[in-house]
């Protein structure tokens, strides 16, 4: 009995050797002499199973490999006990397939692995009869060394230009292209992602890296002298797919109707997604109403410096504008007079447009952690942005805000302490830190000898005092600036008091009148 069981463990054995290579383990076929994997010569039976004698020992030796078997029956029991002894040595053949990991070309191996020595046949006598514990072969192939023992010396580089450690990793990032628009041609036409087609009417401008067209839509009955709307084209993968994302998930006009309803609102100044689509698959384009002409063009045209009653309206609009958009999860990012779009003839209607920088700054109704360097700094307008996004920080509410406040500083005393640092974003940065901490000083050293605002103080105080995740309280932001206005006998109600200061020795607007003289008289 005994001895048939210990027969069957050892053909057991011996089939499980013949089936996996004794190297790397890998499974084989029959009648392989050779492994396929590593190319190690594998093990072949040399003595047939041996019934167990009285010296209760009965051997299997393969080429390589001794399995023994062992038969000490106690007093009560019988215990079987196998015992794998450490491999012997076996050829050391060359792989067939050189792997990754092999010799290098250039290096020369041991004698031991080229030259093929006969198998080594393990006696009883050489097997160990202690008992081991019986290991089973993964284990066996994590204890056995390997047949080539790592080198110490480095393997030889075949170049020797270093690499980044960009490069060491994996693939490196390929540099990002930037593709320049080119000017299409007055009249081309241009179908959307609704099958809507759009022509080229007249160019209106360039905002680096982005044409802005006005566009008539064409089709039976259609008013082909109507221009009431204008395209925005960009590369493809610019930001006009930012914003376009972002005035159909935030700037729907049924949310804008709703929100003005509540608010008790006749207008706010938001554009909405008129179309959308790709141009000969380089360029995006976006297509919203006509909103007027930027503030940035009404400081050219004019060559000096708003009031502060026309400041004072500005703000009071686009800080509407920017509670809307932070009640729905974004920020703007970028807010300056290139931005801000005015309604020509009453000047009442103001826009605040120019989403590409626009972040969604509450994904799900949970503020995102303040951290730097977590997008690329110095986006946006560098002269207004505020000290989070130079830090490459996301924006959040207070940022907009910010913004805001340098612009109103800056259109009212025509520029700030780092305007002559924009091409430093760094020291940029540095100043804006520095005067954040320095609100009373930063109002005298832009306003001179001049009368500084307090209310522009009040609300750079303000704003420059808030968390990055703090909820701002617009009412009374809004409430003051409401307050400072109507001391200056202006309304919210009332056109835009546009009239410029210029920057000459002249300081007020002039007005010429006729004198009962006859003559042109100028009055201050």
């Amino acid at each position: 009995m005994v001895e048939q069981m210990l027969a069957s463990c050892l053909s057991q054995i011996y089939q499980m050797l013949l089936h996996f290579c004794p190297q790397c383990g890998s499974k084989l076929q029959p009648g392989f002499r050779f492994c396929p994997s590593c190319g190690e010569k594998l093990p072949a039976l040399v003595d047939p199973p041996v019934e167990a004698a009285t010296s209760g020992v009965s051997q299997i030796t393969v080429s390589g490999f001794t399995a023994t078997a062992s038969i000490n029956p106690p007093a009560t029991s019988e215990q079987y006990c196998l015992v794998y002894s450490a491999p012997s040595p076996v050829s050391t053949r060359q792989a067939l397939r050189r792997t990754r990991k092999s010799t290098p070309p250039g290096q020369v191996e041991d004698a031991a692995s080229v030259v093929d020595t006969p198998p080594r046949i393990a006696s009883p006598r050489q097997t160990d009869q202690s008992p081991k514990p019986v290991l089973t072969l993964r284990k066996r192939r994590a204890v056995t060394p390997p047949l080539n023992p790592t080198r110490e010396d480095p393997p030889t580089v075949s170049s020797p230009t270093l690499r980044s450690p960009a490069a060491v990793k994996g693939k490196t990032k390929k540099a990002k292209r930037t593709c320049v628009v080119e000017p299409l041609q007055e009249g081309e036409e241009l179908s959307d992602t609704t099958g809507r087609k759009w022509r080229l009417a007249k160019l209106l401008g360039q905002n680096e890296p982005e044409l802005i067209y006005a566009v008539q839509q064409t089709g039976p009955g259609i008013n082909r002298g109507d221009c009431r709307h204008v395209l925005k084209l960009g590369p493809k993968d610019g930001r006009i797919f930012n914003e376009q994302n972002f005035l159909q998930r935030a700037a729907k006009p049924t949310s804008v109707d709703k929100w003005m309803k509540r608010t008790k609102m006749d207008f706010l100044g938001i554009p909405s997604c008129v179309g959308f689509g790709l141009h000969a698959e380089i360029y995006r384009f976006l297509i919203v109403p006509s909103m007027g002409q930027t503030l940035q063009v009404v400081l050219k045209e004019q060559g000096g410096l708003l009031s502060e009653t026309a400041v004072l309206q500005l703000a009071s609009r686009i800080l509407d504008v920017l509670e809307f958009i932070h009640e729905n999860e974004y920020v703007h990012g970028d807010v300056q007079a290139e931005n801000i779009f005015i309604q020509p003839g009453g000047h009442t209607q103001v826009y605040l447009a120019g989403y590409g920088h626009a972040f969604r700054y509450c994904p799900g109704g949970r503020h995102v952690e303040y951290r730097e360097g977590s997008r690329t700094p110095h986006e946006g307008a560098l002269e207004f942005i505020s000290l989070d996004s130079h830090k490459g920080a996301g924006p959040s509410r207070r940022s907009d805000l910010q913004g805001l406040g340098y612009c109103m500083l800056h259109w009212l005393t025509g520029a700030l302490p780092w305007s002559s640092l924009l091409n430093t974003p760094s020291r940029v940065a540095t100043e804006k830190q520095r005067w954040t901490e320095d609100i009373p000083g930063l109002i005298r050293h832009c306003y001179g000898k001049k009368t500084a605002s307090r209310s522009v103080e009040a609300y750079l105080s303000e704003v420059m005092g808030l968390q990055y995740v703090a909820q701002p309280d617009y009412q009374a932001l809004k409430g003051g600036l409401t307050a400072a206005l109507q001391l200056h006998g202006g309304g919210m109600q009332q056109p835009l008091h546009l009239q410029v200061r210029t920057k000459h020795w002249i300081t007020n607007l002039i007005l010429l009148k006729k004198t009962h003289y006859g003559f042109f008289s100028i009055c201050f």
